[in-house]
């Protein structure tokens, strides 16, 4: 029977760890142990040593356990990702070969670990199979990282959303909007280009560097040295900051050329190339300035 105090006990959920965090560093060990225990598998069937057949099976044996553990964190990281618009099936088709990745080598793991009880001339027997299917294996390897890093790199996955901190979100989304405002310019979309660097600026009014290419914008996506000239003045980087004064001088040098006012830019640049006398670029625009 069960007692009262039992049945009175409201049921509790055990709440398995989230491991998404640790999903990069995992998979990375997934790939050295499966690549390199293969490789052993192979040496030892053509090169016997007393270490090569141990040294396999235990590659083998502790990269399929990772590969176990590579899935699981996948699955615990997989949610921010997936919900990024587009990103879905790029998800799906990378779980699915860490799926296939992670099965096959469970089964190649088992083998090697049947092939310890089995005499010598056995054992080898066995051992070229696990090497086969192992080397077949690895091209799941390869395609369960090929996706993985298409997923990162191509769609952004996981690129400061994993952590979830705003200032990770907003890493990201200057990248994302200084990357299609360089694409834009590159493409002649010197409106869109514009458009995207004002906002930048607009977001980011702490953010020297940001600020600095959203002035140079207005010199060179929106051809207003007018307003290049309001804006630049408005920069006050703090004193310890001497690159970015430095690259404020450039620009104003470049504004003031843009506006007619050579011998002013000149006056800047030779200043900047007597405080750096070795950058060739203030060397290479003074001498562009005294033609």
């Amino acid at each position: 029977m069960v007692s009262s105090a039992v049945r009175d006990c409201p049921s509790q959920t055990i709440t398995m760890p989230n491991l998404g965090v640790f999903h990069p560093q995992v998979v990375h060990f997934v790939i050295a142990l499966l690549v390199v225990g293969v490789l052993f598998r192979l040496l030892a069937l053509f090169k016997p040593s007393s270490w090569l057949n141990p040294a396999a099976t235990a590659l083998i044996v502790l990269g399929a356990l990772a590969s176990y553990a590579a899935v699981k964190t996948g699955d615990d990281a997989h949610g921010p990702v997936e919900r990024v618009p587009g990103s879905r099936d790029a998800v799906v088709e990378h779980e699915e070969w860490g799926e296939r990745t992670r099965n096959l080598f469970l089964a190649i793991a088992a083998l090697e670990l049947v092939g310890l009880a089995l005499a010598p001339n056995r054992q080898r027997i066995l051992h070229y199979g696990t090497a086969a299917i192992g080397a077949a294996a690895l091209f799941a390897v390869y395609e369960t990282a090929e996706h993985g890093g298409e997923l990162v790199y191509g769609y952004a996955g996981g690129v400061g959303i994993r952590s979830g901190k705003p200032e990770d979100v907003n890493r990201l989304l200057l990248a994302g909007l200084y990357n299609q405002a360089m694409l834009d310019r590159r493409d002649g979309k010197a409106e869109s280009a514009a458009a995207l660097m004002a906002q930048l600026g607009a977001r980011y009014p702490e953010n020297p560097g940001v600020q600095i290419m959203a002035v140079e914008s207005l010199l060179r996506d929106a051809q207003d040295p007018t307003a290049a000239r309001v804006a630049v003045d408005r920069l006050q980087p703090p004193d310890s900051d001497v690159r970015s004064q430095r690259a404020i001088a450039m620009l104003k040098a470049e504004i003031l050329l843009a506006a007619g006012h050579r011998d002013s830019a000149r006056t800047i640049v030779e200043d900047l190339v007597k405080q750096v006398p070795t950058n060739a670029r203030y060397k290479a625009k003074l001498d562009s300035l005294k033609g």
